[in-house]
């Protein structure tokens, strides 16, 4: 952790050095403005604590400069002559966090450490959006819970590496989109090959994934290359290995074991170069002790795994994924999107949602399509978040993102900064739309 404190007294100077060191971080200690210029990039991967009063340049021209060249790296300002009315200027010109002096050395630790943190997610958020550049059609991971950040963080460090993935997760819950996402920053210039364990037919099941010669069996006619050899460079995924023949999974555990295949009919052995991610609703080792799936292979599949959460699990997420899914229908079916109220909204977020992720999905394009037969008066009429039939789409689409800032406003008691932080959006961005809203009040209650 790196922190650029920019502090003209020498003695504050060295004391907050020391507090801020004593939280764990490296301190580039300035004098002035002008000093730290050496430091402050886009890409610094830390934070910035600054006094508002410096010779030259001041602290908030420091925070301006700061946010024109990256508006996501945190800065705190600090000042012993500060008032109401330059803290509300300093957070809506983007700061982290604004500290009057004098202040207990817990509380400056306590933000930097926030602000660090915020720092680290966003810096990997960019790799990851880098990378997935590379890849359009692979789906986003919607969210910003706890759980989903976890599985982003999963995501980025195991990626890149080459090692197989077992991902376990009740059905809906993303395991292909969290499969794709593995393939895609993982740099591997070949497919990503998907098979249903569950859909194929026992008797189709070792010609589909290890492939045959011609002449094999009755109606091999051909050479055919199976799932395995196709993916040869890329990432193979089997979903519901669970269902995978117990004869079948002693042979791709020592394809696995060796990274060579054998096609049905064949004596040949060719060198395979494939990444295998396998997904499964149950409970392999649970299952291995019932002798339904080979221990040796779970454990074999379960060196790097990953749990994914219900939808119940990351509620937070509800109000993103139900934007995402309504817009994609609505475009989808050629329609207008809904609104809803505040209160029918946080309904839907305590709903238990069985089918995850994927049942919210079908319950949006219900939604769209105005089918939804336990729902009621959906749409909606009134004050923000309001939208009538007659209104455009982006009346429409105002209506309901107003809708959504209300929902989060009063979901963390009209803190902005935490509100801001929850969607996603700088705290200048969120102040333009309270406004635009009419929401201030909601503000002014905190």
């Amino acid at each position: 952790m790196e922190a650029i404190l920019i502090e003209d007294e020498q003695a504050v100077r060295l004391a907050t050095a020391q507090t801020l060191e004593l939280a764990g971080f490296s301190v580039h200690a300035c004098a002035s403005a002008e000093q730290a210029q050496h430091y402050l990039n886009a890409g610094f991967a830390g934070i910035v604590v600054t006094d508002v009063r410096l010779p030259g340049m001041s602290g908030l021209d420091v925070l301006a400069q700061v946010m024109a060249a990256d508006a996501d790296l945190p800065v705190i300002v600090i000042t012993g002559h500060g008032d109401i009315s330059m803290a509300v200027n300093v957070m809506r010109t983007g700061a982290y966090d604004f500290i009057e002096k004098p202040y207990a050395a817990e509380r400056l630790q306590e933000t930097a450490l926030r602000a660090q943190e915020k720092r680290r997610l966003v810096l990997e958020n960019r790799v990851l959006k880098q990378t997935l550049a590379a890849h359009p059609d692979t789906p986003d991971l919607i969210g910003q819970s706890a759980p989903i950040e976890k599985v982003r963080k999963f995501i980025q460090n195991i990626g890149p590496t080459q090692a197989d993935v077992l991902i376990n997760g009740a059905t809906g819950t993303g395991k292909e989109v969290v499969a794709r996402l593995l393939h895609a920053s993982s740099g591997r210039k070949g497919e990503f090959v998907a098979i249903n364990c569950g859909a194929l037919p026992e008797s189709m099941f070792e010609s589909e994934i290890f492939g045959h010669e011609a002449g094999a069996f009755t109606s091999a006619q051909k050479r055919r290359i199976g799932k395995l050899e196709y993916a040869h460079g890329g990432t193979i995924f089997l979903d519901e290995i669970e269902s995978m023949p117990l004869a079948l999974q002693v042979k791709l555990l020592r394809v696995l074991q060796e990274r060579r295949l054998e096609r049905l009919g064949g004596n040949t052995l060719i060198d395979l170069d494939c990444r295998v991610i396998a997904a499964s609703k149950m409970d392999l080792l649970a299952l291995s002790a019932e002798g339904r799936f080979r221990e040796d292979l779970y454990y074999r599949l379960s060196v790097v795994s990953l749990a994914l959460p219900r939808l119940n699990e990351r509620r937070q997420d509800i109000p993103l994924l139900l934007a995402h899914f309504v817009q994609k229908a609505a475009l989808r079916y050629r329609k207008s999107v809904p609104g809803w109220d505040v209160a029918r909204l946080e309904m839907w977020r305590q709903r238990d949602w069985p089918g995850n992720v994927r049942e919210l999905r079908n319950f949006a394009d219900k939604l769209v399509l105005g089918v939804l037969d336990d729902e009621p008066g959906a749409l909606q009429s009134g004050i923000a978040g309001a939208a009538q039939d007659g209104d455009t789409l982006p009346k429409k689409m105002d209506a309901y993102e107003a809708g959504l800032i209300a929902a989060a406003l009063k979901a963390h008691g009209g803190n902005v900064a935490a509100t801001a932080e929850s969607l996603g959006i700088p705290k200048k961005t969120l102040y333009d739309k309270l406004k635009k809203y009419r929401l201030l009040e909601a503000r002014n209650a905190d």
